[in-house]
């Protein structure tokens, strides 16, 4: 109680410096949000130690169900518009999980280099754009998954697929994404998506998974699931 008495009194403190500024000072609706949004940042950080995703979810804001659909068509929209270039290359690929969530799979090679879980220098720019982008969609939970082939021991893929998870996550982070929105796993070898007998196949289960999920109103801990 004592932490969010502290966050209303820099809220209230913040308003205040605000509405002292110049009348005419273009930028004093961006300031007042700001310190509205510290304060608020403060309190979510302060509550939500067991990551509760309802609470996360009602601070962070929700869509109604009615207009979910129409929200996430945006979404979808804005990073085939953005990643133009990315999804021509095959270096990124959107799929539809169904009306309430988006994934967006990041392809190994371009994302990293072999047995690294340093992003690449040249496919930074792509993450900051893919931040943007949700921080344009900020009734969203973002869910970033990694998996890796079966090449190593089982340990190993473990251990990898989370510090590339963890990697990408940073980068989006950095890029501007709430880190109170993000979740974090590895998967390593589990969860193929083609045969490990061909290096093809173990190309296309390199790969690491950003799945989009809608915060809906009435139902928001169901956003901050771990997708299946």
């Amino acid at each position: 109680m004592n932490l969010l008495r502290h966050a209303l009194l820099a809220t209230a403190a913040t308003l205040a410096i605000t509405s002292g500024c110049a009348a005419d000072d273009p930028h004093r609706r961006a300031k007042t949000g700001a310190g509205v949004g510290a304060a608020v940042g403060a309190i979510a950080g302060n509550q939500t130690g067991r990551r509760n995703g309802t609470f996360v979810g009602a601070a962070i804001g929700a869509v109604t169900g009615a207009a979910v659909g129409n929200y996430m068509d945006r979404q979808q929209g804005r990073l085939e518009e953005r990643l133009a270039a990315e999804l021509g290359a095959n270096d990124v690929r959107l799929t539809r999980v169904d009306e309430e969530t988006l994934r967006v799979d990041l392809k190994s090679e371009a994302t990293f280099a072999i047995n690294s879980a340093n992003v690449r220098a040249d496919f930074s720019s792509s993450l900051d754009v893919i931040a943007e982008v949700i921080g344009e969609y900020d009734r969203t939970a973002v869910h970033v998954v990694g998996h890796t082939d079966s090449t190593g021991t089982e340990s190993y893929n473990q251990r990898l697929s989370e510090t590339r998870a963890d990697a990408v996550t940073r980068q989006l982070v950095r890029g501007g994404v709430a880190r109170e929105r993000t979740r974090v796993a590895g998967r390593g070898e589990q969860s193929p998506i083609d045969s490990n007998a061909t290096s093809s196949g173990r190309s296309r289960n390199r790969r690491v998974e950003i799945y989009l999920k809608s915060v809906v109103e009435g139902r928001e801990d169901q956003a901050f699931r771990a997708p299946a």
